[in-house]
């Protein structure tokens, strides 16, 4: 019986020197590479999402879609199909250095749906955005509101752990108020592009380790966030209610 042959890797900055890489017009420059579960117009309008207030800050940064990104020793290998082989050793993403730029590898092929594609694209956008223009004020007072409100649930695992911490009656909690707000903030702009890409229902984002932040005020939070950085023309973002049938 015949047996595949196991899909061929690159390194990463092989694959950098070789790619078509583009500028969408939100200003985000993003490739693909290989063999990938999303067409070419959908991820275009994908990248397009990111709001221009957003993409502006993502300074000297491209995104490459690809199959499969490898961790192989020291090394970051890039596959150009899917295999079961490689897929044991690969990560969803994986930042990697050239020259004075920062280039994010996605995994496409870990994932193989729309959704899950576009939140992984959309939270490292939000963690690199963060990183250069830091949290809103506003977004701050808000989210230490719901807290101290008892608000149920939080938007990750990480916020919900930070939130603990940060309104723990001892420990070094201003820290943890910091990284939670960071936390926090970084969620709710990817969760708002991800609902301005998509129809994105409220128990789609539920994870059984923690309690999902309760529907209204995750929907505060991401109004204010729709405030702060608008989306783009042609992208509406609007959020439902409706009662379980």
């Amino acid at each position: 019986m015949a047996q595949t042959a196991q899909a061929p890797t690159r390194p990463a900055a092989e694959v950098i020197r070789q790619a078509h890489v583009s500028q969408a017009s939100s200003g985000v420059c993003y490739a693909s590479i290989g063999e990938i579960p999303i067409g070419a117009t959908e991820l275009e309008r994908m990248v397009n999402t990111v709001p221009l207030s957003v993409a502006g800050a993502l300074h000297r940064k491209a995104y490459y879609f690809v199959p499969l990104t490898v961790s192989h020793g020291d090394e970051t290998l890039i596959a150009e199909r899917y295999d079961v082989a490689l897929s044991e050793n690969a990560v969803c993403h994986r930042n990697f250095a050239a020259g004075d730029s920062q280039c994010v590898f996605i995994s496409t092929r870990l994932m193989d749906d729309k959704f899950s594609i576009a939140f992984e694209f959309f939270i490292n956008v939000a963690h690199a955005f963060l990183e250069h223009v830091g949290v809103s004020s506003q977004f701050s007072e808000l989210v230490w509101k719901q807290a101290h409100d008892g608000v149920r649930g939080e938007t990750s695992l990480d916020a919900w752990e930070l939130r603990k911490l940060a309104t723990a009656p001892s420990g070094d909690s201003e820290r943890a108020k910091s990284e939670y707000f960071q936390a926090a903030f970084s969620d709710a702009i990817a969760v708002y592009m991800l609902a301005t890409f998509l129809d994105v229902d409220y128990y789609d984002l539920r994870e059984r380790d923690y309690p999902l932040l309760a529907p209204a005020a995750l929907a505060e939070r991401l109004r204010l966030v729709h405030q702060l950085f608008p989306s783009n023309p042609g992208y509406d973002f609007a959020v439902y209610y409706r009662r379980k049938a």
